[in-house]
């Protein structure tokens, strides 16, 4: 078979996660297929039966209509989230508790190595931290730098100065502790993991203002070729404007757990702008991803302003021009994809009421 980076970065390489079982993994999909069918149906119900509503009575859909349907949209989205702390089956693996230390990642990679592929690649879509960590060595053979190097000066290109290994030996100034939820219920610390085996795909720690600096660069990246730079003074992105929207280009045949109505892309999850009815529900184009670990969850969430082609050219104000959210939270399994997406469209909301 052939596996491509791009295959890689959208997870369809058919490289395995943790679970090493391919039965189980196959058995977890069919019932979250099965789950989202049962729910699309009613969803679509809902759908005809409101529209059969508004063919009868046409002047009988007016504001308080709109805020009842947003109401049961936010309920909708709040139930698909569990509560902080709950038990889930992911950190269940015993993979994310490895304490051996590798010296690099192509050493890492015998962990995974020899284990069968769960399917011809480019099939289907499987998350696989693992899948990350043979692109780190990808990036290490091909920039001829170690991975971590590589990945630690770019981070002070753009800034970054906050963003290390998460190295359990090395004094790390502010470094917080991780809590997670016993069998009993209660807080206790994280256990000791050592994350050396999978530096791209969880390995880093960072801050909430250093992941600001890292979607304001991406943003601004995406939007600095729609601007009209009338004095050269607009400095090019850290990436090209075409390769930003490359990666928050949703993939054929992927998926999101975290956001329903988005795809995954490259290293992204995104939703698309659609709204198919006056007054109901709409989808604004964002990127997001999540993040979890032993005792950490985390969303960094980018909302670009939808912008004006028209006024481009006369704007004052230069790119990044949008709402970027994140939340970094030492608590194990707590979701914050959908709280993040309420906090960008509060500010989102605002900015436009200006």
């Amino acid at each position: 078979v052939t596996i491509t980076t791009r295959l890689l970065v959208s997870h369809l390489s058919g490289i395995r996660h943790y679970e090493k079982d391919i039965t189980k993994v196959k058995e977890e999909k069919e019932k979250a297929n099965r789950a989202h069918k049962l729910t699309k149906s009613h969803q679509d119900k809902e759908q005809k039966e409101k529209e059969g509503k508004g063919i009868e009575k046409p002047e009988g859909i007016g504001k308080t209509d709109c805020v009842k349907q947003k109401k049961e949209h936010d309920g909708e989205t709040k139930s698909r989230n569990s509560k902080p702390g709950r038990k889930d089956k992911e950190f269940e693996q015993e993979e994310y508790y490895l304490k051996e230390k590798f010296e690099s990642v192509i050493e890492s990679l015998k962990i995974f190595k020899n284990d069968p592929l769960f399917f011809k690649p480019g099939d289907q879509f499987l998350y696989s931290t693992y899948g990350f960590t043979l692109l780190s060595a990808v990036v290490e053979r091909a920039s001829g730098q170690k991975f971590t190097d590589y990945m630690l000066k770019m981070f002070r290109d753009l800034d970054m100065m906050s963003t290390v290994l998460d190295d359990n030996e090395a004094m790390i100034y502010n470094r917080a502790r991780c809590y997670v939820y016993n069998k009993k219920g209660r807080l206790v610390n994280a256990p000791y993991v050592d994350n050396s085996y999978k530096w791209a795909g969880g390995g880093f720690l960072s801050s909430v203002g250093d992941l600001l600096k890292f979607g304001n660069a991406l943003l601004y990246s995406y939007q600095a070729g729609q601007f009209k730079n009338r004095n050269d003074k607009l400095l090019p992105g850290y990436l090209k404007p075409g390769t930003v929207a490359m990666m928050w280009t949703p993939v054929p045949k992927t998926e999101v757990s975290w956001d329903r109505d988005g795809k995954y892309a490259m290293a992204w999850a995104v939703v698309e702008k659609n709204q198919q009815y006056g007054c109901c529900r709409q989808q604004r184009h964002y990127a997001s991803h999540t993040g979890g670990a032993v005792g950490a969850s985390s969303v960094l969430l980018i909302l670009p302003e939808e912008l004006d082609p028209e006024a481009l050219g006369t704007w004052a104000a230069a790119p990044p021009r949008g709402v970027i959210v994140t939340i970094i939270c030492n608590m194990q399994s707590v979701s914050l994809n959908s709280t993040a997406l309420k906090i960008a469209r509060e500010f989102d909301k605002e900015k436009r009421a200006q």
